[in-house]
C-alpha cells in the first residue's frame, strides 16, 4: 500500500497499542506510543550488516515477548541510514535505520525504524511521532483502542508463512567459477539474497560446547541463513566435517553431513538401497583376493561393472566382457589397495540411463543421458548427451525413495531401466546443474531456492550472556 493511501481516514490510538511488522515475520507486537519522541525504536540484538555498498542489509534477532528469551525471530531488511539517536536518558547510539510496513487494525503504511536493544524494556517497539503522520490522533489516557492481537500468533500451528526476506546464503564449494555455482549465485541475486561462496578446503574451525566457530581466511565466520554445500569427492571427508561443524552452530544446510556421507560411500548406499527394498543392479563387494571368482558369481553372469567406491562423473568405473576380464580388473584395483563393487550391467539399458533431479522430497526435472558411440558410460563429462525425457510414476516413486533414504534434500538419482522396473544405479549429493537446465530447461537453480526459502525457519543463534 502506498504511503498515505488511508489519509482520509483518521486512525485513532492510545498510549499502547497492537501492531504488526508482517514483511519482518513479526505477527503481533505490544507497543508504546510516545508522541515524545521522534523516531522509533525497535529491540534488536545480534544485529549483523551484510550485503553490498550499493545496497546494504542488517539482519537481526528479536525476543517479541517481553520475559520469553525462548522464542527469538531472525528478521533481515535493507538498510535506508545509520543515524546518531539520543535516548530518553541522555545517551548517543549510532543504530541502523530500515523501513518496513507497520499494520494496526485495518490501517498500514510504510515506517522507518531504528534498531536498538530494548531487552529491559516493558515494550519491544516504541512508535515515535515520525511514523504517526497527520492522520494518526492519540489520546494519552486510553489504550488498546484498536483491536487486540495475541503472542499466540507465534505458535508453530497458528503462525502465518514466514515473511519473504533477503537470506544469508554460503555455498561451500572449491570450484567458485564453473556452471552450478555460477547459476546458483545468479539465481539466489536475483530473489534478492546475498550469495557467498567459501572454499572449503580453507575453513578451519574452533570446536567447544558453548560456542562452535567456523573460522575462514583469519576470520570468523559470520552466522548464514543456510548453505548449500558442493563438496568434492576428493575432500569429503574434511567437507563433511565443516557442514557437521555448520549443523552445530544451527545454520539450515540443504544437504546434512550425515547425507551426503551415505551417498560417497558407495558400499553403504547400497546398501541402504537394499534396506529400503529400491531396486539397484544387483552388487557384490568383498576384500579377501581370494574371493575374485565368487565376488564375479555373486554379481551375476558377464559383461560386468567393476566401479572404485570412490568413482565420481564415470572415472574410476570399468566394463568386463568375460569373466577373464573381470578377475583381471578385479586383481589390477586390488593390487591399487583401492575398495570398489562388482555390479551386473544391465545390458538393456543400451547405454542410457535417467537422471532424476530430487529436490525437497519432489521430482523437479528429468533428463535422459545417452553414451558416446562406442562407450557405456552415459556421463556428460564421458561425453555423453542429454536431453529431456519423460518418466514413469514408478520410476519417479523410486527416485524419491532414493533421495530420502540417503536424507538428501537435492540429489541427482541415476536410474538405468531394466526389464524389470528402474534400477538406481547412483545418488549423487553435488549434481550439477548444467546438462540438467539445458537439456530440460528448466530453472533448477529457482527450485533450490523454492526449498531454502521454504525450510529455512526462524530460529536464531542463542544470545550470548
Amino acid at each position: 500500500m502506498a504511503h498515505g493511501e488511508n489519509q482520509h481516514d483518521e486512525l485513532a490510538l492510545g498510549w499502547e497499542e497492537w501492531l504488526a511488522l508482517p514483511d519482518l515475520g513479526l505477527p503481533a507486537l505490544k507497543a508504546k506510543i510516545d508522541t515524545g519522541a521522534r523516531t522509533s525504536a525497535l529491540h534488536a540484538f545480534n544485529i549483523e550488516p551484510f550485503g553490498t555498498a550499493s545496497k546494504p542489509r542488517v539482519r537481526f534477532v528479536i525476543q517479541p515477548i517481553p520475559g520469553r528469551d525462548d522464542l527469538e525471530v531472525i528478521c533481515s531488511a535493507d538498510v535506508i541510514d545509520r543515524r546518531d539517536v539520543t535516548s530518553s536518558n541522555g545517551e548517543s547510539e549510532l543504530r541502523y535505520v530500515v523501513r518496513t510496513n507497520m499494520q494496526i487494525g485495518d490501517h498500514k503504511r510504510p515506517i522507518e525504524i531504528t534498531l536498538t536493544d530494548r531487552a529491559n524494556m516493558a515494550y519491544r517497539m516504541l512508535l515515535g511521532r515520525q511514523a504517526l503522520g497527520d492522520d494518526i490522533v492519540v489520546n494519552p489516557s486510553e489504550s488498546f483502542i484498536q483491536p487486540k492481537l495475541s503472542y499466540d500468533l507465534y505458535k508453530s500451528s497458528q503462525r502465518p508463512a514466514a515473511a519473504k526476506r533477503p537470506l544469508r546464503i554460503a555455498i561451500l564449494t572449491r570450484e567458485p567459477d564453473n556452471y552450478s555455482t555460477g547459476r546458483l549465485i545468479e539465481e539466489g541475486e536475483r530473489r534478492d539474497h546475498v550469495v557467498e561462496t567459501i572454499d572449503t578446503s580453507r575453513c578451519y574451525m574452533n570446536i567447544r560446547t558453548l560456542a562452535p566457530e567456523i573460522h575462514y581466511d583469519g576470520k570468523k565466520l559470520p552466522h548464514y541463513d543456510a548453505v548449500i554445500p558442493r563438496i568434492g569427492a576428493s575432500i569429503t571427508a574434511y567437507g563433511t566435517a565443516v557442514v557437521r561443524q555448520f549443523e552445530t552452530i544451527g545454520t539450515y544446510c540443504v544437504n546434512g553431513s550425515e547425507a551426503i556421507t551415505a551417498s560417497r560411500d558407495k558400499l553403504y548406499a547400497h546398501q541402504l538401497l537394499a534396506r529400503y527394498k529400491i531396486g539397484m543392479p544387483t552388487t557384490a563387494f568383498a576384500s579377501s583376493p581370494k574371493d575374485t571368482k565368487n565376488l564375479v558369481t555373486l554379481a551375476g553372469s558377464t559383461p560386468l561393472i567393476v566401479k572404485l567406491l570412490e568413482s565420481t562423473q564415470g572415472k574410476g568405473v570399468v566394463l568386463a566382457e568375460t569373466p577373464k576380464a573381470a578377475e583381471s580388473v578385479i586383481s589390477a584395483f586390488r593390487g591399487l589397495k583401492a575398495d570398489f563393487l562388482v555390479q551386473h550391467f544391465v545390458k538393456e539399458a543400451a547405454g542410457e540411463d535417467v537422471r532424476c533431479m530430487v529436490i525437497g522430497g519432489k521430482v523437479v526435472s528429468s533428463i535422459k543421458r545417452t553414451a558416446a558411440a562406442g562407450e557405456f558410460r552415459s556421463n556428460l563429462h564421458q561425453g555423453g548427451t542429454a536431453a529431456k525425457v519423460k518418466i514413469t510414476k514408478e520410476e519417479r516413486e523410486t527416485a524419491v525413495r532414493a533421495a530420502k533414504a540417503m536424507g538428501l534434500n537435492f540429489a541427482g538419482v541415476d536410474l538405468l531401466r531394466s526389464h524389470d522396473g528402474p534400477k538406481v544405479l547412483e545418488v549423487n549429493s553435488s549434481p550439477g546443474l548444467e546438462g540438467m537446465e539445458k537439456a530440460s530447461k528448466l530453472n533448477v537453480a529457482g527450485k533450490v531456492y523454492d526449498h531454502i526459502e521454504k525450510s529455512v525457519r526462524p530460529a536464531a543463534p542463542r544470545r550470548k550472556s
